[in-house]
C-alpha cells in the first residue's frame, strides 16, 4: 500500500517538475528587463511593422500597371492570331486557285482520259472506289517518350505511341500492296507528300494529325488487305501490337471517298517531250 500511497501523493515525477521550473525561469528570463533592451524590441517590431506596410502599398500601387500590362499582352495575342488566321484563309484561298489551274492544264494537256488518269494518280483531284480502311491508335497507356529516339537503337517504339515511321512503313505498305490512292484523316497522300514528326506530334505535309490516324487506300479491297497483312509492313505493325499494345484494325470497304491535295506543285520536275525520227 505504501507505494500506491506514494504515487498518489508524487503524481509529478521530481525530474519533470524541476525541468518545468527551469523551463519557466528560463522563459521568464529572456524577456528584455532593461528600459534599452525595451526601447530596442519595439524599434524592431515598429520596423518591421513599417516593411510590411510599405510593400502591401507598392504592391496596392504595381497591380493597376501589371494588369494593364497582361491586357496588352492579350490583346497583342488575339489581334496576331487573328491576322494568322486571315493569312491560312488567304493561303487555302491560293490553293484552292492554284489547283483548279493544274486541272484545267492537265485536261488541255491531252486526251481527257489521260488527264483524268494523271490528275488522280497525282492526287489532284478526289477519288472514290474500293479499299481498306486501316485504324491506327496509340496504346492506352501510352506514356510521352524521352530525349531519345527509341528508333535510333530499335525497329519498334518502347512509348506506346504510334510515331512517324510507323506510319511511313503502314502507308509504303499499302501502295506496294497496290492501293492507287491514300489519305490519312483526310489528308490525301500524293508523291510530293512527307510524313514526319514534330515531338510526339505526327505532320503530313506540315499538318499535325491526332491519333487515331485513319488510312483509306483506294483498290482492289480483299487482295490489297491480305497482301499488306502478310508484308513485311504489315507484319511490322501486328509486331507492334503485339509487343507494345499500339491498336490497329483494318476492313474491306466498298465504295471509299477520298479527298483531292490541297496542292500539287512542281518546282524541278519537267515534262518529257518526245522527239520524231527521221
Amino acid at each position: 500500500m505504501s507505494l500506491l500511497t506514494n504515487v498518489m501523493d508524487h503524481s509529478l515525477d521530481d525530474g519533470y517538475a524541476e525541468a518545468a521550473a527551469r523551463k519557466k525561469a528560463s522563459g521568464a528570463s529572456r524577456m528584455p528587463k532593461t528600459l534599452r533592451a525595451k526601447l530596442g524590441l519595439s524599434g524592431g517590431l515598429v520596423l518591421a511593422a513599417l516593411v510590411v506596410t510599405l510593400g502591401a502599398a507598392q504592391a496596392r500601387v504595381a497591380a493597376p500597371v501589371v494588369a494593364k500590362e497582361r491586357q496588352e499582352l492579350i490583346d497583342r495575342i488575339d489581334k496576331e492570331t487573328a491576322s494568322a488566321d486571315k493569312l491560312e484563309g488567304t493561303v487555302d484561298t491560293l490553293r484552292d486557285d492554284v489547283s483548279s489551274r493544274q486541272r484545267a492544264a492537265l485536261k488541255t494537256s491531252g486526251g481527257s482520259g489521260q488527264a483524268d488518269l494523271v490528275s488522280m494518280l497525282s492526287g489532284a483531284t478526289a477519288v472514290h472506289g474500293p479499299g481498306v480502311r486501316l485504324v491506327v491508335d496509340d496504346a492506352k497507356e501510352a506514356s510521352s517518350g524521352g530525349g531519345d529516339d527509341p528508333r535510333e537503337t530499335a525497329d519498334f517504339s518502347d512509348t506506346g505511341r504510334v510515331r512517324d515511321r510507323d506510319m511511313q512503313r503502314v502507308v509504303n505498305g499499302l501502295w506496294a500492296a497496290g492501293a492507287e490512292a491514300v489519305s490519312i484523316n483526310g489528308q490525301r497522300l500524293t508523291a510530293l507528300s512527307a510524313i514526319r514528326a514534330a515531338g510526339d506530334a505526327i505532320l503530313v505535309d506540315n499538318k499535325p494529325l491526332v491519333p487515331p490516324y485513319t488510312v483509306l487506300a483506294v483498290g482492289d479491297g480483299q487482295r490489297l488487305s491480305t497482301r499488306f497483312q502478310n508484308g513485311a509492313d504489315g507484319l511490322y505493325l501486328h509486331a507492334l501490337e503485339e509487343n507494345y499494345d499500339i491498336r490497329a484494325t483494318i476492313a474491306v470497304e466498298s465504295d471509299l471517298r477520298l479527298p483531292a491535295a490541297p496542292s500539287v506543285i512542281v518546282r524541278t520536275a519537267q515534262p518529257r517531250t518526245e522527239k520524231g525520227t527521221s
